[in-house]
């Protein structure tokens, strides 16, 4: 089969542009944007949520990807702590995460933006303690560290608040 003959699922870059929003509770904004010709989607996930690709003291990182039913695939990235907290956000009271039905299923029947931001902040906790940049980055804002430290250190599954 010639490429010609190969169709190429859309890629779409969501953000979650992650914030404290007091006393340890968190709050995002959903970005969504498409690739521009040429540009990286690490490259429009920073374009979507205005970080220069040499801040210090933000972190973009990509947590995860999904397909969607009309053929889209969905690259999921964390902004934090968002760069725009004076924007309006959507609170995030108790983080959960979206499930499969079993091993052998993991694609949840729906995913929504709250259970993407509950995964990508499983993958800061533990970033905070696996990587040296990240860590830097994220303790520069003590309230985002300490919020980060209350919550699990896991990428995936069930997202407890550590004791």
């Amino acid at each position: 089969m010639s490429s010609a003959n190969v169709a190429v699922a859309p890629i779409v870059v969501e953000v979650l542009a992650l914030r404290v929003a007091g006393h340890g509770r968190w709050a995002y904004r959903h970005l969504v944007t498409s690739p521009a010709p040429g540009e990286s989607p690490d490259q429009a996930a920073r374009r979507l949520a205005a970080v220069p690709a040499d801040a210090a003291r933000t972190v973009v990182h990509s947590t995860s990807w999904r397909h969607e039913p009309d053929g889209r695939i969905v690259l999921s990235y964390a902004v934090c702590p968002d760069p725009w907290p004076e924007l309006p956000a959507i609170d995030l009271p108790e983080p959960r995460l979206a499930r499969g039905d079993g091993p052998a299923g993991p694609t949840p029947g729906e995913v929504r933006p709250e259970h993407v931001a509950a995964h990508a902040l499983g993958h800061l906790a533990l970033l905070l303690d696996t990587d040296p940049a990240v860590r830097a980055a994220l303790t520069a804002d003590p309230e985002v560290a300490a919020a980060l430290a209350g919550l699990a250190r896991t990428p995936a599954g069930a997202f407890p608040v550590r004791r």
